[in-house]
């Protein structure tokens, strides 16, 4: 099958431009044979690498990223890998009971493979770190929001403490917010930071990473053959990491739904500006899941904040520089809102980046033709479950048995979309809706 696209990246992403410059990338040249190739190098894709090379630690692997890594949606999300549930499309990210329960313990065990990889490469506390996060309410109904789902965790036996608007001030600096919601189990990291370091320490001798390797072409002849710009892997078994672009590879047509996010980051703040921000680091998703997440990281690249908001469907997989530059207004207003005090720091960087959802939440999993497995369709937690589907399509191509592999093949797959008119309009017109709805939390 030719590839009918390539990635579309827009904007830069702040998180891979404040690191070091990474090596010259080492695109595949010529024709090579491997026992296993893996397409996309993001959180599921290197997440499938490292799990192939412990069950098969003599095997020849190859991972194709079509851009260098850390420049893709995996260097460019909040950098929250969340172990409880967290539904984007409820109103306080709660769920059915027992299937929150079990997708926790899911959940868990992806962040703690992510943990040990952090570990074994020696990533460091930067780039990831178990510190938790709170949900920042700064209205009535996102208080109320908070509340609801503090009782959802209580009936799950999860930990978690209510915070007031004095004791958010303390943290963050801003007057804005007037309660907090604290869970312990969700892993900050910074995302390029951790892809890089982790492709980085996944190459040996037996695994090899191509940069700048966009498939263009994906055939079965005998064994699966991708084409590249400059060269061709033949391998008997392939897994497809590549979120939403499973539709550019022939798979899961009219069943992905793809929409962007946007982000800004700020320019490295002064001493003073620093001072005025409470704890030296913070991540906040928003009580609302339409909302404002924010962040304050510092290290490399200094002491900054960074704003997320704003989500359009984009069914082309691409936006213009004119969109990003009209969402990330968004960005400054909720930036001024929250932080007078921090009045006259621009922003540097904005960007947008790709997710994928499917109708009914259900994954873009499993042996989708002889010899090729999907690891597809996060669902808008592509860290931890972007982790968990590479873990699992490398054991389930193994002929592994085991609960991750029970787990989410359980799930079903994507449901069918309305055409597309319908879809278009319906998706766009609910996010435009939910957003005015978010009010103060947006």
């Amino acid at each position: 099958m030719k590839v009918r696209q390539l990635p579309c990246d827009p904007g830069v992403t702040g998180w891979n431009a404040i690191l070091p410059e990474a090596e010259p990338a080492k695109p595949l040249e010529g024709a090579v044979t491997a026992d296993w190739l893996v397409i996309g190098g993001g959180f599921a894709g290197l997440a499938a690498v490292r799990r192939l090379s412990q069950l098969h630690p003599e095997a020849k692997i190859v991972l194709l990223e079509a851009k260098r890594i850390g420049e893709g949606p995996a260097g460019r999300n909040s950098g929250f890998m969340i172990d409880l549930p967290h539904d984007l499309s409820s109103k306080d990210y709660g769920g059915a009971l027992e299937k929150d329960v079990r997708q926790t313990r899911m959940n868990r065990t992806a962040i703690g493979f992510a943990g040990e990889m952090a570990e074994a490469f020696g990533l460091g506390a930067e780039a990831w770190q178990q510190t938790g996060k709170t949900n920042a309410a700064a209205s009535g109904k996102g208080h109320r929001h908070n509340l609801d789902y503090a009782a959802h965790l209580e009936a799950m036996g999860e930990a978690h403490e209510l915070l007031d608007a004095g004791a958010m001030h303390d943290m963050t600096g801003s007057e804005y917010y007037r309660s907090g919601l604290y869970t312990p189990g969700t892993a900050m990291i910074q995302p390029a930071l951790f892809v890089r370091g982790v492709a980085r320490g996944l190459v040996s001798n037996r695994v090899r990473i191509c940069e700048g390797s966009p498939v263009t072409e994906l055939r079965r002849d005998g064994d699966w053959v991708a084409v590249t710009p400059k060269g061709r892997v033949t391998a008997p078994k392939v897994i497809l990491a590549v979120n939403g672009h499973a539709e550019s590879f022939g798979q899961f047509k009219g069943r992905l739904l793809h929409l962007f996010l946007y982000a800004s980051m700020t320019r490295p703040l002064t001493n003073g500006e620093n001072a005025r921000l409470g704890a030296e680091r913070w991540g906040l998703t928003p009580a609302d899941p339409m909302g404002s997440t924010v962040r304050k990281i510092s290290g490399t690249g200094g002491t900054r904040i960074i704003m997320r908001n704003r989500v359009t469907y984009d069914p082309s997989l691409k936006v213009s520089q004119g969109r990003v530059a009209r969402m990330s207004r968004s960005h400054d207003r909720a930036l001024a809102a929250r932080f007078p005090q921090l009045a006259g720091v621009e922003m540097e960087y904005r960007w947008g980046g790709r997710l994928c959802l499917s109708w009914n939440g259900a994954p873009a999993l499993g042996e989708v033709e002889e010899g090729l497995f999907s690891a597809c369709c996060q669902n808008g937690l592509g860290t931890a479950r972007g982790t968990l589907h590479g873990m699992a399509m490398a054991e389930l191509a193994s002929g592994v048995e085991s609960d991750i592999v029970a787990h989410v093949m359980a799930q079903g797959e994507p449901s069918r979309l309305p055409p597309l008119p319908f879809t278009y309009v319906g998706a766009n017109a609910t996010m435009k809706w939910g957003e005015w709805k978010a009010g103060a939390e947006l």
